[in-house]
C-alpha cells in the first residue's frame, strides 16, 4: 500500500505541506520513506461536542489536528503510531451516522466520516496499515486501550453516586479508567496509571477500589489498612490526594479547544461546497 510512492516527489510535496499547515507548533514529519497515503476531515467526538478534525494518515502514522483555515492552517498537532492503534467500526447515532472507534493505549475517541463509503475507505486503509505495521515491527496487536470518555452532555447527574446534579456551580469530571462523568466526591481519588500518564491521574471511587484490590491481591496483602478513600496512606502506586479546584488534569488540551479553533462553516455548508471530504493516494 503506497509503496510506489515512497521516495518520489510528488509524496514529498504533499508531506512538506501538511507540515507547513501546521507551521511551527508542529512536528516534523518528513521521514525517508515515509508515505502520506490519504487525508480529510472527519467529525472527533471530544468531551464537549463533536468537532471537524483534519486527519492525515501515513503508513507509520496518524496525525490530527484541529483546522483554523481549511487547507491552510491547522493547529494542536496529535501523533499516533499505527502500532499501537487498534479501529472498531460503532453503530451510528441521530447525530452521526457513520462512525468508529480508533483505540489506543493512551487515548481512544470516536470519528465519524460524511458517507459509509468514506468510512469504508477509511477503515480499510488504516487496518491494513496497523496490520503492516505490527507484521514490520514484529509487535502483537495491542491487549489495552484507554476508555473513551463520555461526553459531557451524555449524562446531567454523577454516573457513579446518581446522586449530584451537575449544574453551572456542580463541574463534571472524567475517571480517567472508565471514562465515566463524575463528581468531584466521586472522585477524589488520584491512582498512577502507567499506560496513560507518568503522574496519578483522577479516578472514581468504583476504579479506585478494584485498583486496590487488584494491587492488594498482586502484593499478597490482607486487610483494608492503607487503602481507605479518606485514609492518607496510599500503598504502592495508588497515591491519594484532595482534588482542588486548579487540578491540572480537570481537562486535555483537546477538553480545551472549539471556540479557539477559529470559524468553521456547518456540516451542509460543507458538504455545499463542493470539496472533497477525505482522498486517498496510490
Amino acid at each position: 500500500m503506497g509503496d510506489s510512492l515512497a521516495n518520489t516527489e510528488i509524496n514529498r510535496q504533499r508531506i512538506a505541506a501538511v507540515e507547513s499547515c501546521f507551521g511551527a507548533s508542529g512536528r516534523p514529519l518528513a521521514v525517508p520513506g515515509r508515505v502520506l497515503l490519504g487525508e480529510g476531515v472527519l467529525t472527533k467526538e471530544c468531551r464537549k461536542k463533536a468537532e471537524p478534525r483534519v486527519f492525515f494518515l501515513f503508513d507509520d502514522i496518524l496525525v490530527y489536528g484541529s483546522i483554523v483555515l481549511s487547507r491552510r492552517r491547522y493547529c494542536r498537532q496529535r501523533i499516533i503510531p499505527l502500532e499501537e492503534v487498534t479501529v472498531e467500526p460503532l453503530p451510528g447515532t441521530l447525530r452521526a451516522q457513520h462512525r468508529w472507534m480508533i483505540r489506543t493505549a493512551r487515548k481512544s475517541f470516536a470519528v465519524s466520516a460524511a458517507s459509509a463509503s468514506e468510512r469504508r475507505e477509511w477503515l480499510s486503509h488504516m487496518e491494513e496499515c496497523v496490520r503492516r505495521r505490527l507484521l514490520a515491527t514484529g509487535r502483537a496487536p495491542s491487549a489495552e486501550h484507554a476508555a473513551p470518555w463520555v461526553p459531557d452532555q451524555a449524562s446531567d447527574i454523577c454516573m457513579r453516586c446518581t446522586q449530584t446534579r451537575f449544574s453551572a456551580l456542580t463541574r463534571r469530571h472524567h475517571c480517567r479508567r472508565c471514562g465515566f462523568v463524575v463528581c468531584g466526591g466521586c472522585s477524589r481519588a488520584r491512582c498512577l496509571l502507567p499506560s496513560l500518564a507518568p503522574k496519578p491521574l483522577r479516578v472514581c471511587s468504583l476504579c479506585y477500589r478494584q485498583l486496590a484490590a487488584q494491587e492488594r491481591k498482586e502484593d499478597g496483602e490482607d486487610g483494608e489498612q492503607g487503602w481507605g478513600e479518606q485514609g492518607e496512606q496510599g500503598a504502592g502506586s495508588l497515591a491519594l490526594c484532595g482534588a482542588s479546584s486548579g487540578d491540572e488534569d480537570e481537562d486535555s488540551d483537546e477538553d480545551r479547544e472549539g471556540s479557539r479553533d477559529g470559524d468553521w462553516p456547518s456540516r451542509m455548508q460543507f458538504y455545499a461546497s463542493g470539496a472533497s471530504w477525505s482522498s486517498f493516494h496510490s
